[in-house]
């Protein structure tokens, strides 16, 4: 039963009705789980199993939380009438420790939160599949032959990535009267010839 001596001094700096609450669940974890190892993460103790964060605890000025890192807990949890937070299996405000369910079910809640990380390392999830490229966004005629007749705007804009290069296409396109494209096509070259893609004036922001 690995105790890090940081969760020591976590529950002893929390506040008085925090300190039964962490040691119970403490107890619980590694009475569940005897290879759960211990941690800080986020400043807050958490419980590892198999390299793998199984679930947590913290205290705050009013209210202890705990939760199952992985939201497949959850079902679980609502099943059995447990109030959870809306997306995964994280215990909220709890005050005493008659808040939390009993030590049994704790105990069940633990072992089944052990039983699926045991589950995905046998079976990893398949990697999703690649999104599709974009294809190569056509250079308008009117931008074409700008480009045509200013060597270092040309040369930079065909430098930038497919993606850096759409931006400058799309800004073009978007215009709704021909002045308003002449205009941006003007500002495209001067930009280009000094090597700046369309949104230079965001990227140090």
């Amino acid at each position: 039963m690995p105790m890090d001596p940081r969760v020591d001094r976590y529950i002893e700096d929390a506040p008085a009705f925090a300190q039964p609450i962490l040691e119970h669940i403490r107890k619980l974890v590694h009475k569940a789980c005897p290879e759960a190892e211990e941690t800080l993460k986020w400043r807050q103790p958490c419980f590892l199993y198999r390299n793998k964060i199984l679930c947590g605890m913290s205290a705050f000025k009013a209210h202890c939380n705990c939760g199952f890192w992985d939201p497949d807990i959850r079902p679980v949890l609502v099943n059995d009438g447990v109030k959870t937070h809306a997306k995964v299996g994280l215990l909220e405000d709890i005050t005493k420790l008659s808040d939390l369910p009993s030590a049994r079910d704790m105990l069940r809640y633990i072992r089944e939160a052990c039983r699926i990380r045991e589950a995905k390392l046998l079976n990893p999830a398949s990697p999703k599949p690649a999104k599709p490229r974009k294809p190569e966004a056509e250079v308008p005629r009117d931008l074409a032959a700008a480009l045509a007749g200013n060597r270092a705007a040309s040369q930079a804009f065909h430098r930038f990535s497919p993606s850096h290069r759409r931006e400058y296409i799309e800004w073009i396109a978007e215009a709704k009267r021909d002045e308003t494209r002449q205009k941006r096509i003007a500002t495209a070259l001067e930009w280009l010839a000094e090597g700046k893609p369309r949104n230079w004036k965001y990227m140090n922001c």
